[in-house]
């Protein structure tokens, strides 16, 4: 019994190479050293300059034979004797079936019903075999996905079907085309962070209404005042257990405006233990204004907020996100207002009463 095994070694390493045009100029130019080398011995003009397409298509057949030597050994090795023993590729073989030769060359190709047909070029007569797992072939589908702009998969392998022949074609170039950089980032996308778990003042059962307040401003109104037009603001006071709201008309966005309307607030829902704002100017003001009252236990505010022990606290900056319990109070309550106000320019009393129906 004799048993044959074949082990060819690779000249290359294909695996340090990332692109097709890289590495078929390498091996074209250490291909072209050699030659000078003997052209020296033989004191024969050595070539200088940039490859030629001669160089590079006798390089592309180099590179084919010897990929195929790796993978299709015994095809090759019994394809090469064909004319001396008269035997083809065995039955076993993967390729039996299409009907493989070996060109001038030594590259192994498919003879297909298209062999005489003038109008294509040799190419795609004859289909050059490449084994779908190497390095070679996959870069090829890589220089084809970027020459053609990383466009759609079926693009890619329909050039790729005018010159080579791949087993499993379709599932090879999208196996290949997922190690684009190009293509990875701009189909990224983001995860989703997972969600932390609600503040406690969200979650505060058993309290009665506005204990935990969001408060936030929106505006400017424009409001009719006799035969002049003036800006109105509105303060929006949302509790944060139960969503309900409070709105107070603001006349400027001072911190004395911020603190009378407070008050208001405070008067006719009761003090809240803790109240949550974003960092505009103006709670800013009224909270180190409140701090300051507190502090000294004297004037109006002061009895007010000392009794309830008001805490006063702000979200990050440039965080408007952790606004979102009165950030989307403040849509609701704008689309109610507008579909209930029947002119641009209301007066000072409609506005107000427009603003406790929109509230309602």
């Amino acid at each position: 019994m004799v048993m044959h095994h074949y082990i060819i070694d690779s000249v290359f390493d294909w695996e340090r190479f990332s692109n097709w045009n890289r590495l078929t100029r390498t091996v074209g130019f250490v291909v072209r050293y050699l030659g000078n080398l003997r052209a020296i011995a033989r004191r024969l003009p050595t070539t200088k300059g940039p490859l030629s397409q001669e160089e590079l298509a006798k390089v592309e057949a180099w590179i084919f034979h010897s990929t195929q030597k790796e993978f299709f050994a015994k095809e090759v090795t019994m394809l090469s004797t064909v004319y001396t023993t008269g035997k083809s590729v065995r039955l076993d073989s993967e390729f039996f079936k299409l009907s493989p030769f070996l060109d001038k060359n030594g590259v192994l190709r498919v003879e297909t019903r298209i062999s005489l047909a003038a109008f294509a070029s040799y190419d795609t007569r004859n289909p050059i075999i490449l084994p779908r797992y190497h390095r070679v072939t996959k870069l090829i589908i890589l220089w084809y996905h970027q020459k053609l702009l990383h466009g759609n998969m079926e693009t890619v392998i329909n050039e790729l079907r005018q010159r080579f022949h791949v087993s499993n074609l379709r599932t090879v170039v999208r196996s290949a085309v997922k190690e684009c950089l190009q293509c990875r980032v701009s189909k990224a996308v983001p995860s989703v962070p997972r969600m932390s778990p609600l503040p406690a003042a969200r979650l505060g059962a058993f309290f009665r209404p506005f204990t935990f307040v969001g408060l936030d401003y929106f505006g400017p109104m424009t409001v009719r005042v006799g035969r002049s037009n003036v800006k109105r603001w509105v303060a929006l006071f949302t509790c944060l257990s139960i969503r309900v709201v409070h709105l107070e008309v603001v006349h400027s966005l001072s911190t004395e405006s911020c603190k009378m309307a407070v008050r208001r607030f405070v008067a006719r829902r009761g003090s809240p233990s803790e109240t949550y704002s974003d960092n505009a100017t103006n709670f800013l003001g009224a909270s180190y204004e409140l701090r300051n009252e507190i502090r000294s236990i004297n004037g109006n505010i002061a009895e007010t907020f000392t009794n309830s022990n008001t805490k006063w606290l702000f979200i990050p900056p440039a965080s408007p996100h952790m606004g979102g319990a009165w950030e989307r109070m403040v849509r609701s309550v704008k689309v109610a207002f507008y579909a209930i106000s029947t002119t641009k320019l209301p007066t000072e009393e409609m506005f107000g009463t427009v603003l406790v129906e929109a509230g309602a």
